[in-house]
């Protein structure tokens, strides 16, 4: 595989919408949460949104009196085990958890509360209007329960034969949008789509069965390379910070040089949204079309 300049992280112009927080922010954001509240003791849970709380059965009182076990991940979903029940957490696009010593009746974005023993309290907000982000509450174990049920293996964790076989039952499917689909592979979205793609030098509207032996291999150790690239950046900071200012040689940069060839950045829009792309290094050159009917780059 042909080597990766490192990516910029220079400030770029603002996205239109804040994209979620994708595999690499989820995990690590795990992390500090574990390694600050492990091991304390939760004494409540209190719902500052009729939106918050996904599940009616167990009630959140089923893991009162119990320690926090530690905070993992599955996709782009939290997951706070206290040992007899599990508050699986999606963040959505602008979804925190935040430790809350105020403990204010209504914060700004509040959507719920944890309460420990002797520590303070974790806040969950979301900013913005939408409110969609939410929390479930399940018994162990948790992979066979919706919400978590319907997700695909983790992105960075396939074997070439598993990702062959995701390829093939795609069929035509273009690549971008499989990448993203959580059903086939989770935890990867828009930003570390583009940021795939360009890395393996392959066109983000590639039929996916077409894409032969070695652009396979490309893919697969791109998927790898640029999630653990992500997460290493991403644990360097203090906080999760927003997509425009995380590590990136494609995602936000329209208009800006291609790190490998020199090349301009591109943009199309695609199913609402944008895709990112250098034609030299991914598409021999070609345009792509800016509509979803037009016939695309293999």
């Amino acid at each position: 595989m042909p080597t990766t300049p490192s990516p910029t992280t220079s400030p770029r112009s603002a996205a239109p919408a804040e994209p979620m927080p994708e595999l690499p922010e989820v995990r690590v954001h795990a992390e500090r949460l574990s390694a600050d509240y492990r091991g304390s003791k939760l004494t409540g849970f209190v719902p500052l949104s009729f939106t918050a709380l996904k599940t009616f059965s167990p009630a959140p009182d089923v893991a009162f009196g119990h320690e926090l076990v530690g905070v993992g991940t599955r996709g782009k979903y939290l997951l706070m085990d206290f040992g007899p029940a599990v508050f699986v957490i999606h963040l959505m696009q602008g979804g925190r958890l935040t430790p809350d010593p105020k403990l204010s009746k209504k914060p700004r974005g509040g959507l719920c509360r944890w309460k420990f023993d002797g520590r303070d309290a974790l806040l969950f907000t979301e900013a913005g209007t939408e409110k969609k982000a939410g929390v479930w509450v399940i018994v162990p174990p948790v992979d066979d329960v919706e919400p978590l049920a319907h997700l695909g293996p983790e992105a960075d964790q396939l074997s070439a034969d598993e990702l062959g076989s995701i390829l093939d039952d795609a069929k035509g499917a273009r690549l971008h949008g499989v990448l993203r689909d959580q059903r086939r592979l989770a935890g990867l979205g828009r930003r570390l789509a583009n940021e795939i793609c360009w890395t393996a030098q392959l066109s983000p509207f590639a039929a996916c069965n077409k894409i032969d032996d070695e652009g396979r291999a490309r893919l697969g150790a791109a998927i790898v390379s640029c999630v653990q690239e992500s997460t290493d950046d991403e644990r360097t900071r203090d906080t999760m910070v927003k997509s425009a200012a995380r590590l990136a040689h494609v995602h936000h940069r329209k208009g800006e040089t291609c790190d490998r060839c020199g090349d301009v950045i591109r943009e199309v829009s695609y199913n609402a949204y944008q895709v990112d792309y250098c034609a030299t290094c991914q598409t021999a050159g070609k345009i792509l079309a800016d509509n979803t009917t037009s016939k695309f780059l293999k």
